[in-house]
């Protein structure tokens, strides 16, 4: 017989740094066990931000999943830039290259609503835009007939 789910809880850590808090406090787990699976799994992403859905059953026990980076945080990356712009349309801060954003695609495709790379291309060249990031050879890209 399945487990019944009392919660589900979508945090974010860095990878490898997860510590009980006030963040963890209103999930209703074991923190300390949470953390160092969590830790384990994530040690080697480096430090970057990680998505974690943390399933808690009435039993009190706890699966997660963990998720891709955010999209934001890769294309601020790959820009090398500090943030997005607050006035994208007026101001941009950087750019990226149409390989960095087939990269970026092809990471995040896993938890992306797309199965094609040149789809979730075109969803994160959007966030790409909204940031006040350009993305160089993309207008080129889509005129080619890109799927």
């Amino acid at each position: 017989m399945a487990k019944k789910v009392v919660k589900r809880a979508k945090l974010q850590f860095a990878a490898g740094q997860a510590k009980p808090g006030p963040a963890l406090a209103g999930v209703g787990i074991n923190m300390p066990e949470f953390t160092k699976a969590f830790n384990d799994k994530t040690r080697e992403r480096g430090s970057e931000p990680v998505p974690v859905l943390i399933t808690v059953y009435e039993d009190k026990s706890f699966d997660f999943k963990l998720f891709t980076s955010p999209t934001s945080y890769k294309l601020v990356q790959a820009a090398s830039v500090k943030k997005g712009s607050s006035k994208p349309n007026k101001e941009k801060v950087g750019s990226i290259t149409l390989e960095q954003l087939r990269e970026i695609a092809e990471y995040k495709l896993p938890d992306m609503n797309s199965v094609k790379v040149e789809s979730a291309m075109r969803q994160i060249a959007g966030t790409a835009k909204n940031m006040g990031i350009t993305v160089e050879g993309y207008e080129e890209w889509l005129k080619g007939g890109a799927n």
